[in-house]
């Protein structure tokens, strides 16, 4: 450790973002420009190089997080990203898109406030593109398999680059018209600008991956032709199918899920399109879910230009603080947490009546009503206790233009027919079954990521990427020194 006292003396410092007002007008990251690398140093000092790092255990990809922390500490830049770059393909996505679990397992977060590995992470990363420290990385020799991967989120991505490296002709599937999958079209450009994801795109096709774009397999490319055609196959589709609300008036027009409305708002970005279709400008908005992507929703409906934003949250509002009874440390804590867009909504005022931000805790919708042309204009809520029973008495109406519906999702979509014709059987919950070793139950097949593990973080995404393709390339070869940093029944640390 450089400074064995720095945990002592220096206090936590984030990278700072900028002002409410200023970024509100635009699409770009949050994050004030440059702002990160002056302090970075400092904080790395604050890492204590624990005997037993817990941040090992509390991030799924097993990042070295003390060994690079002394490197930056250093400005040791170089060796950093590489100790970074040799667990994770993809650190500037998580370093901006993780809700870091690491942190909560820092052994400083015992009685201070952790480490802030997710800055010390990005920084890591945006340096090593500056600097050149990440040439693209193709086999010295092709081992003359071939394998196919479905699906261009961060499983899809780890697993092709690994397999990619490892010599292997791989080809990337996607059903969109770009490649990245969620954090192409289900990110708002504020939280991850997509030149991060062409960078590594390019990088990846300097190194011999394959990519097609606009092509759904089981419609059209016929799975079991894909099968035949490849050595092996790798479904990492993510977990696409929605959740619905079941409540009457869902049929009104203006209710939408909020995978039809972000991938809009991106494509606005993107130059597609001038304005999105479901733009949130001069409406009152409700979103409904108080998760991650609820919170997408809300920052994009602020930049439209939203009369008014509300979100729903149907659990009760969380403390400051762990609660160490129920939940101790190093698990990941559910505590009161200031998004962005939190933090802008909070400041723009854009939900006078919320508990707090632009959030209405232990909050249940009951009914959507709506005009005479069948166009939503209200949506009916009550208050919820613990086990989500209604409290008599606390029944109220918000103004509702447009609803949002960010319940979450079940497991991949099924309508293209890739899981009918692979025969693939499923878990009881819509996930697609599979062994210990990735596989499914229809040989040379495999499956990985949110399709198989269900909706979870994108950590346990690239996390399962790299472990599928060890699993792959051991399927392909007999044997592999490919990392595996997690097997399929490995699941966070929680109580």
């Amino acid at each position: 450790m450089a400074d064995p006292k720095g945990f002592m003396t220096t206090p936590r410092q984030e990278w700072p973002r900028r002002p409410v007002e200023q970024r509100v007008r635009d699409w770009d990251e949050v994050y004030v420009p440059g702002a990160l690398l002056p302090i970075i140093s400092k904080q790395a000092d604050r890492c204590m190089d624990c005997g037993i790092p817990f941040c090992h255990q509390a991030c799924p990809l097993g990042n070295l997080i003390p060994e690079w922390n002394d490197l930056v500490s250093r400005e040791d830049w170089r060796a950093a990203s590489d100790r970074l770059h040799a667990t994770n393909n993809f650190p500037e996505f998580t370093g901006r898109l993780c809700p870091a679990p690491c942190e909560s397992g820092c052994v400083l977060a015992i009685n201070q406030p952790a480490v802030t590995i997710k800055n010390v992470e990005c920084a890591i990363a945006d340096r090593a593109w500056e600097e050149g420290f990440t040439p693209p990385r193709p086999p010295e020799r092709l081992s003359g398999k071939t394998v196919a991967v479905i699906g261009s989120g961060p499983t899809g991505l780890a697993a092709a680059q690994q397999l990619t490296r490892a010599g292997h002709t791989v080809a990337v599937y996607e059903k969109d018209d770009r490649i990245g999958g969620l954090m192409r079209y289900g990110i708002p450009e504020f939280k991850m600008e997509k030149r991060h994801l062409e960078r590594r795109i390019e990088q990846m096709r300097a190194e011999g991956t394959k990519f097609r774009t606009s092509t759904v397999v089981g419609r059209d490319v016929p799975a079991d032709e894909l099968r035949t055609r490849y050595d092996a196959v790798v479904i990492a589709t993510g977990a696409t199918a929605w959740r619905e609300l079941a409540v009457p008036g869902r049929a009104l027009n203006g209710i939408h899920q909020a995978m039809e409305y972000l991938p809009l708002a991106n494509r606005v970005c993107e130059g597609d399109l001038e304005v999105s279709p479901l733009s949130a400008a001069g409406k009152h908005v409700v979103i409904v879910g108080g998760g991650d992507t609820g919170a997408d929703c809300l920052g994009t409906a602020v930049r439209e230009g939203a009369a008014s934003v509300t979100q729903l949250d149907i659990y009760a509002q969380p403390g400051a603080e762990r609660d160490e009874d129920s939940e101790p440390w190093p698990t990941y804590p559910k505590i009161y947490r200031l998004s962005a867009a939190h933090e802008e909504a909070r400041e723009l005022r854009t939900a006078p009546a919320a508990d707090a931000d632009a959030r209405l805790f232990a909050a249940s919708t009951l009914r959507f009503t709506g005009d005479e042309r069948g166009n939503v204009r209200s949506l009916h809520l009550v208050e919820v206790d613990e086990q989500r029973l209604a409290v008599p008495g606390t029944g109220r109406t918000l103004p509702a233009d447009l609803v949002l519906l960010a319940l979450g999702f079940s497991g991949p979509d099924q309508e293209d027919g890739m899981i009918e014709q692979l025969g693939l059987a499923l878990q009881p919950r819509g996930t697609i079954a599979r062994d210990d070793g990735f596989a499914t139950n229809t040989p040379g097949v495999f499956a990985a990521g949110d399709a198989a593990r269900g909706q979870s973080l994108i950590v346990w995404a690239i996390a399962e990427g790299r472990a599928v393709a060890a699993a792959v390339d051991r399927y392909l070869t007999g044997r592999s020194r490919l990392p595996a940093p997690i097997v399929p029944t490995d699941r966070p640390m929680v109580v």
